[in-house]
């Protein structure tokens, strides 16, 4: 990977700095795309202590807000002239409903609508390099999703596990739809489980909710760096399968009907699609 141009949204902390390390420790030049500067730049301090021949820049992007979005991909591609890996790393849980700053259901909006726009924002940078990937942290929690059109910000509806959902199988449809559109090109995408992790997520940096919860239940958690495991796998192996779902540094089948339906997949692609265009 001595060579590569890789992106990771939200390493700073948890899953994301975990993956970060690794494949700087592998010789890419890593890019650090968070929504706080001081943050990404403290993790890079920490990074280079236990990388110290690691090339890791910071750049801001906050995936709340498209129009970040759109002004980080502009950024990068003038300081870089290929991406060879993207890792839409980064994701939140909110306890209750929140929306970003277009107005969409949080959850949603970042985990999957920013993702969304980046990918099509930075994808011809990547289409002409040689097994250049996408690659999608998903969920097992997809099972637990559904989307529907007529409420699609859950202003009727909000519960955690159908929004947290919803945006997980997001990911996965995204990971399908992509994959048919990369047939063509020298590039491919993947989805990642990276399990039950025990990161920040859920827990709100600026009030501490959902502190006390995170604290009991982390000692059934795995670690950020076994989360990360098969992130760095998938950016480092060829041999995957375009669109494949993976945990555990294996392919594993998609378990759910609604998930591996294409043309609901196709219709979701079409509905983000409407919803980023005017940042395209």
């Amino acid at each position: 990977m001595r060579h590569m141009n890789v992106i990771i949204t939200g390493a700073n902390s948890g899953i994301g700095k975990a993956t970060a390390q690794e494949i700087g420790r592998r010789g890419a030049h890593v890019t650090i795309a968070c929504r706080s500067i001081t943050r990404g730049e403290e993790a890079k301090q920490q990074l280079l202590a236990e990388v110290p021949h690691g090339r890791f820049s910071v750049m801001y992007c906050d995936l709340n807000d498209l129009e970040s979005v759109q002004q980080f991909a502009k950024a990068y591609q003038k300081k870089h002239a290929s991406l060879d890996r993207l890792i839409n790393n980064a994701g939140v849980v909110t306890l209750q409903r929140e929306t970003t700053a277009q107005g969409f259901e949080k959850m949603l909006g970042v985990n999957h609508l920013g993702h969304f726009l980046l990918t099509q924002s930075l994808l011809p940078m990547m289409i002409n390099v040689d097994s250049a990937r996408v690659i999608n942290l998903s969920s097992g929690a997809y099972k637990w999703g559904a989307f529907d059109p007529q409420d699609p910000h859950l202003d009727h509806s909000f519960s955690i596990m159908k929004a947290y959902g919803r945006s997980k199988l997001a990911n996965l449809w995204f990971t399908m739809r992509l994959a048919e559109r990369l047939k063509h090109t020298r590039a491919n995408t993947v989805a990642v489980h990276p399990g039950a992790v025990s990161t920040s997520l859920g827990v709100n940096r600026d009030t501490g909710f959902g502190k006390g919860v995170h604290q009991v239940l982390r000692p059934f958690f795995s670690t950020a760096e076994q989360g990360a495991e098969t992130s760095v796998f998938l950016a480092e192996t060829d041999d995957i399968v375009n669109g494949g779902y993976y945990y555990k540094m294996k392919r594993r089948p998609v378990k759910q009907a609604l998930a591996s339906d294409q043309r609901e997949a196709e219709r979701f692609w079409q509905w983000s699609k409407q919803m980023i265009e005017i940042y395209t």
